[in-house]
């Protein structure tokens, strides 16, 4: 069994835009042990308060799956292991496993350290020798090993000897920089193999795009334990993603790492850490991205309909992912018949209604609007082709004001709406945030009399993108909104050369969306 190693909480948290609270890193420690991941690396208690008060909240709480590691690094030069203040703070953790760095390239022994090359190597084993007696568990990350061993083969070896002799249950092999290539790494980490008794994991970065091919050639080369984070996190250009070596290593390579019901909780694992890291979910990252098993163009579509395999490299369920069809201007009949089917609506045999809908698509799209990340507003355009939509309010007129009167102040929005609902005209007003805000507001307060399950629908998301054409203040906007209702989620569009009509596009088709679906459901 390969083990794997996670590095989020304190690696992760080193990349720019991420910075995980105390109840963050809590939560995320749970979740990775729900998932099975063998090691969790805390962080460095030595080095920050927020760190050392995880650790303190970590020591009431009981991992079932998981090791909770503490990291830090050798002792000082000219200091005994025993009153090193960073060694201290390591065992004071609590934490049942430690991870110690060490330099095993002359370069950084010589520049950055500035102790003799075998002072580094007494370093390493002291404190290696130190922690064991008072641990379960003692990895050693062999920083920069692999820029070590090119420059120096024979010190980079004897670095790790060090602390495998001083009994070290892992020798990790570091691509610090991320600058090495897969066929480098390769035949490193056979030489290492043939040449050393313990264990070999292997942490790779991803400055070259190559963390991830690191981390599986190291493991087909003898290492069993992988290191990295979820989703890749991690300075610079980031750690060897765990989202893609988990299945990669199990689904490719036929090594075990974790249970096939612990795999399906990737895609839930990847997304509960973006939403902490308050990020938007990588839509194209492989395996758990949202566009990981999505199909566009018609031939790929027919194709897929007919088997899978033919163009998905796994079955997305393995991961917990989905299959996805999207409809756009490149959409041909297969791809329109599989949404229907989604939607439970039969076009089969309805050759008519199909072109209908195909040729709204694609005039609609040349206009500017996009169905990929609005499949609420394609049903309802579906449902319109089918002649079954239902009009459930008749907009008579609407009247935005936005007002600046003092250059120090912000603007003040209000709207005023007419509508025809159910017979009746209801004529309301609201202020809000912005004139979109007042819109929406002034909106529902004209419909909640009449449509009171519109209440619990919530604006999740709003996104403004120009539309390629004219340029400058005369162009095109399109308006993304996805809103929710505590149960289900979905996306709308609208497009116009004025972004309040294009927002009030696809608030409307959010709002007719709710009613459409909650009488869908209705016996």
């Amino acid at each position: 069994m390969i083990k794997l190693y996670d590095t989020t909480l304190r690696d992760g948290t080193q990349a720019e835009d991420i910075a995980f609270s105390v109840e963050d890193k809590t939560r995320i420690a749970h979740r990775l042990d729900d998932m099975g991941i063998h090691y969790i690396e805390g962080g460095w208690p030595g080095s920050n308060p927020r760190d050392i008060e995880f650790f303190e909240a970590m020591r009431g709480r009981r991992l079932v799956n998981s090791t909770l590691v503490s990291f830090g690094s050798t002792r000082r030069g000219g200091v005994r292991a025993s009153n090193d203040a960073n060694v201290k703070a390591l065992l004071s953790s609590g934490a049942p496993g430690v991870t110690i760095f060490g330099k095993c390239w002359k370069l950084h022994v010589e520049k950055a350290l500035r102790v003799s090359l075998d002072e580094n190597l007494d370093m390493i084993g002291d404190t290696v020798a130190y922690l064991k007696r008072r641990v379960g568990e003692v990895f050693f990350d062999a920083e920069h090993f692999f820029d070590g061993y090119k420059d120096d083969p024979e010190y980079a070896m004897a670095a790790i000897r060090a602390a495998g002799d001083a009994g070290a249950d892992y020798l990790v092999l570091c691509d610090t920089n991320g600058g090495t290539m897969p066929f480098e790494v390769s035949r490193i980490v056979r030489d290492v193999a043939r040449s050393v008794g313990a264990p070999l994991g292997i942490h790779a970065h991803n400055d070259s795009e190559s963390a991830v091919a690191n981390t599986l050639m190291a493991v087909e080369a003898g290492a069993t334990m992988a290191q990295g984070t979820i989703n890749g996190f991690g300075e610079r250009c980031g750690n060897a993603n765990l989202c893609s070596i988990i299945p990669a290593l199990q689904l490719k390579m036929k090594r075990r790492c974790i249970t096939d019901a612990r795999l399906r909780k990737l895609l839930d694992t990847s997304r509960f850490v973006y939403e902490l890291a308050n990020l938007p979910h990588a839509k194209h990252q492989p395996y758990v991205g949202d566009s990981a098993f999505a199909h566009k163009g018609g031939i790929h579509v027919s194709a897929v309909v007919r088997s899978a395999r033919t163009y998905e490299h796994i079955r997305p369920e393995l991961v917990g992912n989905r299959q996805r069809v999207l409809v756009s201007d490149l959409s041909g009949r297969s791809n329109l018949l599989f949404k229907a089917r989604e939607y439970g609506v039969d076009l089969e045999g309805r050759s008519g209604v199909v072109q209908e809908v195909l040729h709204q698509l694609k005039a609609l799209e040349h206009q500017g609007f996009q169905y990929e990340g609005a499949e609420a507003s394609f049903e309802l355009l579906m449902q319109k082709a089918l002649r079954k939509k239902e009009r459930y309010f008749k907009l008579i007129g609407f009247t935005v004001i936005d007002e600046k009167t003092r250059e120090d102040e912000p603007p003040r929005s209000e709207a005023a709406i007419r509508l025809e609902v159910k017979g009746e005209v209801e004529h309301t007003a609201a202020s809000g945030n912005g004139p979109v805000n007042a819109l929406d507001a002034a909106l529902r307060k004209a419909l909640y009399r009449f449509y009171p399950a519109l209440k619990s629908v919530e604006l999740l998301d709003f996104k403004v993108r120009v539309v390629a054409g004219v340029q400058g203040t005369s162009a095109k906007v399109r308006v993304l909104v996805e809103s929710g209702d505590g149960k289900d989620k979905w996306g709308t569009v609208g497009v116009s050369d004025n972004v309040i009509e294009a927002s009030w596009q696809a608030l409307v088709d959010s709002l007719e969306y709710k009613l459409f679906k909650d009488k869908k459901k209705r016996p």
